[in-house]
């Protein structure tokens, strides 16, 4: 089994624009005992509230927004370029239609009740703080309202608290 081990926030160097936006990450929650995920490009890191947080969007016909809204937490994983076509099914293919993290072959761990990936380098483990509906009224560059969201389907913000981030050693 691969062993991860526990960094404080100000240890986390990593840059959130490369993890995210360029190598992804895999957002994972459980709900009634089945674990979901979904791959993600976008999403956050900083200070709310005086709390290190994460921060995701969901739209609302994602499967993974279901468990993401029934448990308290939820892991943001991220994966060297290896598995990229993993990632690329996990983002493609819903769980509602198949077991698709028995398909990817990746092993489900938990920590503190929060599902996550042995394949994965580094997981940060999160408690939601704070859920909202992007709505079409607050955008102040209309353009990003018309470009993401011709069918009106608006993500949901989720600000979490980072409540433990593990790096794989």
């Amino acid at each position: 089994m691969t062993k991860f081990k526990e960094i404080k926030a100000d240890q986390f160097e990593q840059s959130p624009f490369k993890l995210i936006g360029k190598d992804w990450m895999l957002i994972t929650s459980e709900k009634d005992g089945k674990v979901n995920t979904m791959t993600a490009s976008w999403g956050g890191f900083g200070v709310m509230w005086g709390k290190n947080v994460a921060y995701i969007v969901l739209r609302p016909q994602r499967y993974t927004k279901e468990f993401v809204d029934h448990s308290n937490t939820f892991s943001l994983s991220f994966f060297d370029d290896t598995y990229k076509k993993q990632l690329g099914y996990l983002g493609s293919v819903s769980g509602r239609d198949e077991d698709k993290i028995e398909k990817s072959k990746l092993t489900v761990l938990h920590t503190d009740d929060t599902p996550y990936f042995e394949e994965a380098n580094m997981t940060v483990l999160c408690q939601k703080l704070y859920a909202q509906k992007l709505k079409p009224e607050y955008f102040i560059e209309q353009e990003l309202d018309e470009k993401w969201y011709p069918d009106h389907d608006y993500h949901t913000l989720y600000i979490a608290e980072v409540a433990k981030i593990l790096i794989k050693e």
